[in-house]
């Protein structure tokens, strides 16, 4: 799987011509491939800052995205390079470099401000790169993340309120790595030495005053910390003071730059390889290098469709296709495993049930596994309609039993056929040459659940001729006949009764192999369900950590109804979570209705099953 993640080069993922955005096909397939989770890191900030340089450092390169300080063609839009992940065990590192904002020869601003949304919403750690140092000025560039609530919907239908919640983007927002390239400054305040982190939390301090410049500057400054409760800075000096080296940088060894920027360069890769963490969606859902490919997409054919990309919208696309591949690997999973578990025919029901019971519970574990937000349920009716072999055992059995009778009754069916019961005494002939038929029957091993069956219709099929025999044998007395029918009648009635209650214990068998399905599937899914509870809750519990923490520093700034302002969205959260804590057994309730409805669908009689089982199950529940 390593060297599915491993590409020589950097790929155009997001092509952006005549500022219209497109997704590279190519880069998509790499994605595809791709079945590991993913640490996306992504960088943007203007041209001529030095953003490339640092995402070939991260790649272990000093060749690959383009560094230069012209425009050219081939480096506009996101460039993709996945390498594996020099720390994660069975992770893909996801480069994303953007091209330079704030190109003045764009027709188009909002151009710019898309790129920067499409970098937010597909990375886990997000860099910003400037020049000099974060003063006023820098802070007014970075207007982009401004506009991210006109840019960004964390719902499909949010409501008036909801749309500036900055709560929500909490929730899926990356890390906020702000670089600082050429710094010149000491790391000092009033005196005293500070840490970069120091010196970015300084500089998003809120300032007082009304006019339009502190505001813009206060706009951004409010959203970074809004949007991005984890936050880090780096601090760079100057890579070296010979200019000509500067325009080839990726040419220089490393050795020849300053010794302070090797440091601080190897100190921001070792940071972004152990602290950058895996992209994960609401819910704990983790994204895998497919799964982004698709979230690509999903986000940019929205934007071409002058929409807004939406989170939600995207699960929703990202569920339909990862649960109709969950279903397809669930399938597989139980064939590959009947396969090399059960020889057709099995020698009776219950032996095939057993393996199947366990071979579906697997099959749940894998569906589970690979799917999420399969609200109806729809994928799973799919894939217990895939799980049941039932019928080709039945299939096999049958074959296999017709086969041999049709070998052990060969010489019995050439003597009737020559007339050889057809004198006086051929009854009584006849009737050893059927039991040896039926006791050699009896000795093929593995017949099979349709073993009695056959048998049972081969003796009905011998009934007529059995009669003709017996009333044209000469040696029999009309009284002895009459004996000789009535016992074959008696023996025929006993046998079929003994194929009913062979019969009805193997529909019991299918009813408690029902039974346990339907219990494992409730198991798997309040297990699956409790789980993503418990993400969701963590989920708001940090949002609300994060907005009392920030209402708390702007009160402390002296800006009190900002932190006022903050208060609704606290409440809001504190009903949410309450509400979270409490719906345990809405949730019992849910993948019993969802669950039931599904077997009811799919499995004939099932409504006895779920009826009589709800109680059984229901006291593991309270």
């Amino acid at each position: 799987m390593a060297s599915e993640s491993t590409m020589k080069s950097p790929i155009c993922l997001v092509e952006n011509w005549n500022e219209q955005l497109t997704v590279n096909s190519e880069a998509l397939r790499i994605l595809e491939k791709i079945c590991q989770p993913v640490v996306v890191v992504a960088i943007v900030g203007t041209y001529r800052t030095g953003k490339s340089y640092l995402m070939n450092q991260l790649a272990g390169q000093n060749h690959g995205f383009p560094l230069g300080s012209t425009v050219r063609a081939e480096t506009k839009g996101i460039w993709m390079w996945c390498v594996p992940h020099p720390s994660k065990p069975n992770h893909t590192l996801v480069l994303l470099d953007t091209e330079g904002l704030g190109d003045v020869e764009k027709g188009d601003p909002k151009n710019d401000s898309w790129i920067f949304a499409l970098a937010v919403l597909l990375s886990s750690t997000f860099v910003y790169n400037s020049m000099g140092i974060i003063d006023q000025h820098a802070l007014e560039q970075l207007h982009y993340v401004t506009e991210l609530t006109h840019l960004i919907r964390a719902k499909s239908d949010p409501t008036p309120d909801e749309v500036e919640d900055s709560s929500e983007f909490v929730s899926f927002f990356p890390d906020f790595v702000w670089t600082v390239r050429d710094f010149t400054l000491e790391l000092k305040l009033d005196g005293h030495p500070i840490t970069e982190d120091e010196y970015l939390e300084n500089a998003l301090k809120l300032i007082s005053g009304n006019n339009k410049k502190i505001q813009k500057s206060n706009n951004s400054r409010e959203r970074i910390r809004c949007f991005f409760p984890k936050r880090k800075c780096f601090v760079f000096d100057r890579p070296t003071n010979d200019r000509s080296l500067l325009s080839h940088i990726e040419k220089v060894p490393q050795n020849q730059l300053e010794k302070n920027f090797q440091v601080q360069s190897k100190n921001f890769c070792s940071y972004v390889f152990t602290n950058a963490k895996t992209k994960t969606l609401r819910g704990g859902i983790i994204v895998t290098g497919n799964r982004l490919g698709t979230l690509v997409e999903t986000y940019v054919n929205a934007i071409n469709k002058g929409t807004i990309p939406c989170l939600e919208n995207a699960v929703t696309t990202l569920a339909q296709r990862e649960n109709s591949a969950a279903v397809q690997k669930a399938a597989d999973h139980y064939s590959e495993q009947m396969a090399q578990r059960v020889q057709f025919p099995t020698d009776t029901l219950q032996e095939l049930l057993e393996v199947h019971t366990a071979c579906e519970k697997e099959a749940i574990e894998v569906f589970m596994e690979h799917s999420f937000k399969d609200d109806n349920h729809e994928f799973q009716k799919k894939l217990i309609g895939e799980n049941s072999l039932l019928l080709r055992n039945e299939e096999a059995s049958v074959k296999y039993c017709q086969a041999q009778l049709e070998q052990l009754s060969e010489a019995l069916m050439q003597s009737i056929s020559r007339g050889a019961f057809s004198v006086p005494g051929g009854h009584r002939l006849y009737l050893e040459a059927k039991k040896k038929v039926e006791f050699d029957y009896k000795l093929v091993p593995r017949k099979g659940v349709k073993a009695m069956e056959v048998l049972q219709s081969f003796l009905q099929s011998q009934s007529v001729i059995e009669k003709s025999i017996l009333q044209s044998d000469k040696a029999l007395t009309k009284g002895e006949k009459a004996i000789a029918a009535e016992r074959a009648k008696k023996e025929a009635a006993e046998k079929e009764q003994e194929l009913l209650k062979q019969q009805q214990k193997e529909q019991q068998e299918k009813i408690e192999a029902q039974e346990r399905s339907f219990r494992e599937n409730v198991e798997q899914l309040k297990e699956k369900m409790e789980r993503e509870k418990e993400n969701i809750l963590r989920e708001q519990e940090k949002m609300l950590e994060h907005k009392l923490k920030v209402q708390e520093e702007f009160l402390t700034e002296g800006f009190k109804e900002k932190s006022e302002a903050l208060s609704k969205e606290i409440n809001r959260l504190n009903e949410e979570i309450e509400a979270s804590k409490k719906n345990s057994r809405s949730i019992f309730s849910q993948i019993l209705t969802g669950v039931g409805s599904v077997f009811l669908a799919v499995l004939p009689g099932a409504g006895k099953i779920v009826g009589a089982v709800l109680t059984l199950i229901g006291s593991l529940f309270e």
